[in-house]
């Protein structure tokens, strides 16, 4: 009778390179009576095979993994592993990267800073199959949808999501070369994201872009 009910629960996938926080958000969702965790990764290859070999319910995923970066796992995820839900549980800014996040395939997007009842709010909704963020966001949303396209943008929407990657990673102080080890790519890729970056952002030379990329991190990272 237990293993039955056991298999009942709505499975997650914990995706997070912090083992305290896979920890502790592993304990809260096994509190849960219809929820069990069946799987926890630190970067985005591990993900991506537990996700095939668990088939969870919702994948609980961060933008920044040790490897790769949440964004291209949900992408890959959607289009390679059917029936799996991703959420995005994040300390990085909503305003920014919901959007994105949707657009790659997530349900939902949750920053760090709410209290955990709100993620577990948003995984049962996203169970439901219905989409989660925050009343500030899905205004925001609804504005830019439907509104007179006259609302004001961060610049930052300009960049694609890989250049948004580089541009956080450069605010964070990372170095071109490690840069194109995390992603996967080479340096002179980087390096042609940089130059993408300063003009699409107006910056004439690269300690404009580093000054601006450090700045914004301070403020919204």
């Amino acid at each position: 009778m237990g293993d039955n009910q056991k298999d009942k629960r709505a499975t997650i996938l914990i995706v997070d390179d912090h083992p305290a926080i896979r920890e502790s958000l592993a304990a809260w969702i096994n509190r849960q009576s219809d929820l069990r965790v069946c799987g926890e990764a630190a970067d985005a290859n591990d993900a991506f095979r537990l996700a095939v070999e668990c088939r969870p319910d919702i994948a609980v995923v961060d933008i920044s993994l040790r490897t790769g970066n949440g964004i291209d796992l949900i992408r890959r995820i959607r289009d390679r592993v059917k029936g799996v839900r991703a959420l995005v549980w994040s300390s990085h800014s909503e305003a920014v990267y919901a959007e994105r996040c949707l657009r790659a395939g997530a349900m939902g997007y949750v920053q760090k800073d709410q209290v955990m009842e709100t993620l577990m709010e948003a995984i049962h909704r996203v169970l439901k199959g219905k989409v989660y963020v925050s009343n500030v966001m899905n205004d925001t949303l609804l504005v830019r949808n439907f509104g007179d396209g006259q609302s004001p943008g961060c610049p930052l929407q300009a960049l694609a999501d890989r250049e948004l990657e580089v541009f956080r990673l450069i605010g964070e102080g990372v170095k071109t070369a490690d840069i194109a080890n995390r992603m996967h790519l080479s340096i002179n890729t980087i390096q042609t994201y940089r130059e993408r970056i300063k003009t699409k952002l107006n910056l004439t030379c690269g300690s404009q872009l580093t000054h601006f990329a450090m700045q914004w991190v301070l403020e919204k990272g």
